[in-house]
């Protein structure tokens, strides 16, 4: 897929996937694909993120549609991988951030549902599900590892931002208002590879 993309091009391929694909119904939640993807940016933005973080907010799930895995495999009981197939798709026009935090989301619910019952008692149904699918909370040694990756804490608000974003009916910007901030992240990222 990576083919065809360049640091020009990778901004209206995920508009395409928005457009195209974004009212599909994001596993058993009460929004859309592009809803939740669009709340979690949304909620970055309202908590004065800056422009990498909102990216990786809104991207986060971006990985869904360009695994190699059918859509429905995680209702199907399979986990469709989708934080690294879609970290390995931005890695090469976003900040390195941007991609820790899409390929770690996943890692840091596991994470807190292991350092925090609280936060465990908060899932939805869909996503104690995809938890369960996805390794369940991690083990003592997996909690060590993860807490020595220098991006946790924003990973960690990702993974807030991202569990926020299921809220049926809540007005956010639309992805069209979000494409001059990806335009300017990729920018920034292409001028800091050649200087």
């Amino acid at each position: 897929m990576t083919e065809h993309l360049n640091s020009e091009t990778i901004v209206d391929v995920i508009a395409d996937i928005f457009e195209r694909r974004g009212a599909e119904s994001y596993l058993g939640e009460d929004v859309t694909m592009s809803e939740h993807m669009l709340q979690a940016a949304h909620c970055a933005q309202q908590a004065g993120a800056n422009e990498d973080m909102v990216a990786a907010a809104l991207l986060h799930d971006i990985g869904h549609y360009t695994g190699e895995f059918p859509e429905d495999t995680l209702e199907k009981g399979q986990d469709n991988y989708h934080d690294e197939t879609g970290a390995k798709i931005l890695d090469a026009f976003f900040p390195a951030i941007v991609v820790s935090c899409v390929r770690n989301h996943v890692k840091a619910k596991r994470y807190l549902c292991a350092k925090r019952k609280r936060y465990f008692d908060r899932l939805s149904a869909a996503s104690v599900h995809s938890l369960n699918l996805q390794g369940g909370p991690m083990n003592c040694e997996e909690v060590a590892e993860f807490e020595n990756i220098p991006d946790l804490e924003d990973i960690v608000r990702v993974r807030h931002w991202d569990d926020a974003g299921k809220v049926a009916g809540v007005v956010t910007p639309s992805f069209a208002d979000y494409v001059p901030l990806l335009r300017g992240v990729i920018q920034r990222h292409m001028d800091t590879k050649t200087s």
